[in-house]
């Protein structure tokens, strides 16, 4: 009995010495001090930046910046809030006809970067665009309204990340038990009252985890503001390290946007801790919600955001496949591309995901301030641009690891440091649903920690454990910043490939490659919605 206390207590279920479980603290140190790496990189070159660049930084248009940064981050999270949650409840609790198909769909913006969905919409609605051109034989129409700027960016950003905002409410909604709702309303309460007082509380963790997500993809991202000429800080951090040989005020304005990134850590943090966590519990089958005459409008708005984010982009690339080859360009050469992108995908997927593990489990078993903290700087790394990464680990490499520079691991740790939070997300939302009175009844029949761990932890957690590492492949397969500048001599990808074709404006040459990407990410979705939907059938069995 004894020993099942003190088993009970290494999984946090009570209050234990520090002795206890030690042997997470060890890798997962190790991982943080992997994601301290750029931010060490961005202290030295601020430590030696002279007074130009602080006094470049003190200027009007860097506060500009950070409005325009912070404002799109924000915005884009509304957006992404306001299409995600009613999309999943709709595919998840009511009787939508075709909800199926509609649920395997309403992820697909994912697998498209935002670099490819940027100039897709730019090389459509832009002047002398598809549209344009289209509407002017037409209708005599000469010029659209612009795409450029900050209405462009927000709603590229928002059709390519409100997937994350779906995908965790769906989860959530499967793993959240009906009867709370039906007490709620056997107490009198409307529909819309039981919807936000029970059902909306149970899933605001998920929505904060996922609208972190957003917000910090939005903040580092580079390819769709770029093209869409809209200024935030990767796209000035970008410009500062391409046309001064001084990089220090570049590190400067990574450094704020580090600490813009702890406000949004902490904003998150806020929301966590005033929701109620929700164990793991069998679900009560309940009938899905009747639609009635809601029915059409519901499948029109689902139609409406696919048309956007899936249908559109994947027309447009067909349109340029199509105009390619009757052009004569040669659809050859992707087969290397395609390996490397496998390949590199591939293992920082299994690799991201084991570094996850230890922080995950420190946060959600054993709550402390030393766990709090390696969890929130896990974050760090994603919000800074992937550009300001690979040049702090070229440093890195080119003046200390030499023998690892220019190599695939130097590659794969940018991406651990990049997509680190993905998993981090996924595993605590997922060991937040195991009760510990499992883990402690297993603990009092004499099973070691590592016994728990694998036979009854590790089982619970599969379904999230591959969704974690396919949300991983599926960003690491579109990753151009840190795979430009680090990949090995001679080691190409598909995005790589694409971005090199968009940059020169062959839009033609650049579809063949894109749209093999996105079917090869459409796999990461499928994989995500399988085991969302296995999870929530086995919880009901």
């Amino acid at each position: 009995m004894l020993k099942g206390l003190m088993i009970s207590n290494w999984f946090g279920t009570q209050k234990s010495s520090p002795a206890r479980g030690t042997w997470l603290y060890l890798p997962a140190a190790l991982v943080a001090l992997a994601m301290t790496l750029p931010l060490i990189y961005l202290l030295i070159r601020a430590a030696g930046a002279g007074s130009a660049a602080w006094s470049w930084l003190l200027r009007l248009q860097t506060l500009q910046i950070i409005g325009q940064s912070v404002g799109l981050a924000l915005a884009v999270m509304l957006a992404a809030f306001i299409i995600g949650l009613p999309t999943a409840w709709l595919v998840t609790r009511t009787n939508l006809p075709g909800k199926t198909l509609w649920a395997a769909l309403l992820p697909l913006p994912l697998v498209i970067p935002s670099y490819v969905s940027a100039y897709l919409f730019v090389s459509m609605f832009a002047p002398r665009g598809i549209l344009q051109n289209l509407l002017e034989g037409w209708l005599g129409i000469e010029r659209l309204p612009s795409i450029y700027g900050f209405w462009g960016a927000w709603l590229v950003l928002t059709l390519m990340t409100y997937p994350y905002v779906f995908l965790a409410v769906r989860a959530g909604l499967i793993r959240t038990d009906r009867s709370l709702e039906e007490a709620a309303r056997s107490l009198g309460h409307s529909a819309w009252q039981t919807f936000w007082k029970v059902t909306f509380t149970q899933l605001r963790p998920a929505l904060a985890a996922s609208s972190l997500l957003v917000g910090l993809y939005v903040l580092r991202d580079f390819g769709a503001v770029s093209i869409l000429r809209f200024t935030t800080f990767t796209r000035a951090i970008y410009l500062q390290y391409q046309s001064s040989i001084d990089r220090s005020a570049a590190a400067l304005l990574s450094l704020v946007l580090v600490l813009i990134t702890i406000g949004f850590l902490v904003g998150e943090q806020r929301i966590r801790r005033s929701s109620a966590e929700q164990p793991y519990t069998a679900v009560h089958p309940a009938p899905p919600v009747d639609l009635g005459r809601w029915r059409v409008a519901a499948i029109v708005m689902i139609i409406f955001v696919l048309l956007g984010g899936l249908i559109l982009p994947a027309g447009v690339l067909f349109y340029w496949l199509v105009r390619g080859l009757a052009a004569g360009e040669q659809i050859s050469g992707w087969l290397r591309p395609l390996t490397g992108s496998l390949t590199a995908a591939g293992l920082a997927a299994v690799i991201t995901v084991i570094a996850a593990l230890p922080a995950s489990l420190l946060s959600v078993r054993r709550p402390g301030f030393f766990s709090q903290l390696i969890e929130k700087w896990s974050y760090l790394g994603y919000a800074l641009p992937g550009v300001v990464i690979a040049l702090s680990l070229v440093f890195l490499g080119a003046n200390h690891l030499r023998l690892m520079y220019q190599t695939l691991f130097m590659l794969l740790l940018a991406y651990v440091i990049l997509f680190l939070p993905q998993a981090v997300g996924n595993l605590q939302v997922a060991l937040r649903q195991v009760q510990p009175s499992l883990e402690e009844a297993a603990a009092s029949l004499g099973h070691s920690p590592l016994r728990i761990f694998r036979r009854i932890t590790l089982p619970l957690v599969m379904p999230c454990v591959s969704s974690a590492a396919a949300l991983v492949f599926l960003t690491a397969m579109k990753e151009l910043p840190a795979t430009l500048l680090l990949a090995p001599t001679g080691f190409s990808t598909l995005a790589t490939q694409v971005w090199g074709a968009v940059s020169e404006a062959y839009f033609a040459r650049a579809a063949a490659p894109a749209l093999i990407l996105i079917l090869i990410s459409s796999i990461s979705i499928m994989l995500i919605n399988h085991h969302t939907s296995y999870e929530g059938s086995a919880k009901r069995t």
